[in-house]
């Protein structure tokens, strides 16, 4: 771990594949009105020219861009490469496809500055949708007040990863990244939740987030696709045992907005026959719905009807049926669709 040089924003900037993208994020770090900077670009095993990108840039701004390289091994072990060498008093997660306002770091350094007890300060994202004008209004969950990351955060990541600017002191005290392909960076919001930090609201545009038409890491697949439900258990897991920590309630609506959604991820593990993992699922559901009786309505029938029919089929009857349903009262909206409903 690199010594803290104090006012100094570490931007670590994961990679895979984007060299135009890549070039143009980076510009958003260096063109910032807080000059204190440095980014840290760490390629994900690319197999085009971006890692000659990276090094142009890196002899272009030598005292202000670094690079590093390692075999492909997802987003969150690409982060924390860049965190472990990361210099800064602050840190900055930015995706490569993603930018900044020129003021994002004046402003958030800022209200940290001026609020000591808060460990992450956020602001307004901008979302640029494929082939749309940018929206006007926040993206997400970026537009309102919060003080804590949960409970909003168990249903609903409310921010992106290019919006918050966190103390270095407190991803120290989180830990390492995780190794999960899908929603790591969801956990380690989940985690700094966990912890009882408090956030700085900063009413202003601080960053873009850009639907685009390149491939992308959360880009859909098959909903019955393996290798992605054992990822969606271990991170529901991850996350509840994160909700626990937090000290959410089982009448919070977002905690029983989640016990329904890991109910759903249980149908859909035992469709792809996954019967370990819908057993898990159905486990961590039941544990999530804890004094909430509602929150467990059709784990009986489910639970009968797989050992009628066997889990698969069972899966499968199950999620033709929930085609011909709508949402419940105990599921609640997303931000990410009402924001761009709304735009």
């Amino acid at each position: 771990m690199s010594d803290v040089v104090p006012n100094l924003v570490s931007t670590i900037i994961p990679v895979f594949n984007r060299p135009r993208m890549l070039r143009e994020a980076v510009s958003t770090v260096l063109n910032q009105t807080h000059t204190d900077v440095e980014a840290l670009i760490v390629d994900d095993g690319s197999t085009d020219d971006t890692p000659y990108v990276a090094e142009e840039l890196v002899r272009q701004s030598p005292e202000r861009v670094r690079f590093f390289r390692k075999p492909n091994s997802g987003p969150g072990p690409s982060r924390e490469m860049g965190r472990l060498a990361a210099r800064g008093e602050f840190i900055q997660y930015l995706d490569s496809d993603d930018l900044l306002r020129p003021e994002k770091f004046a402003i958030q350094v800022q209200a940290l500055r001026e609020r000591p007890e808060c460990g992450a300060a956020y602001g307004w994202i901008c979302v640029h949708p494929f082939g749309k004008s940018p929206s006007t209004k926040p993206y997400k969950g970026s537009g309102e007040q919060r003080d804590f990351l949960f409970p909003r955060i168990l249903a609903d990541r409310w921010w992106n990863t290019n919006c918050p600017l966190w103390r270095r002191s407190l991803c120290d005290s989180l830990g390492p990244w995780s190794d999960l392909k899908w929603s790591q960076d969801w956990e380690y919001d989940a985690r700094a939740g966990a912890s009882g930090t408090r956030l700085a609201y900063c009413p202003q545009w601080v960053c873009d987030e850009r639907h685009h038409g390149e491939a992308r890491h959360t880009a859909t697949v098959n909903g019955l696709d393996p290798v992605r439900l054992s990822e969606r258990l271990r991170f529901l897991q991850m996350v509840f045992d994160h909700a626990e920590s937090a000290g959410v309630a089982a009448e919070a609506p977002d905690r029983v907005h989640f016990t329904r959604w890991v109910f759903a991820i249980a149908r859909s593990c035992a469709a792809a026959g996954l019967i370990p993992e819908a057993q898990a699922c159905l486990a961590l559901a039941d544990r999530a719905a804890g004094s909430h009786r509602g929150a467990r309505r059709g784990f009986r029938s489910f639970a009968w009807l797989s050992a009628t029919v066997g889990w698969r089929a069972a899966g499968r009857f199950s999620l033709w049926g929930q085609k011909w349903k709508r949402p419940s009262s105990m599921t609640l909206s997303q931000s990410f669709a009402e924001s761009l409903q709304n735009s």
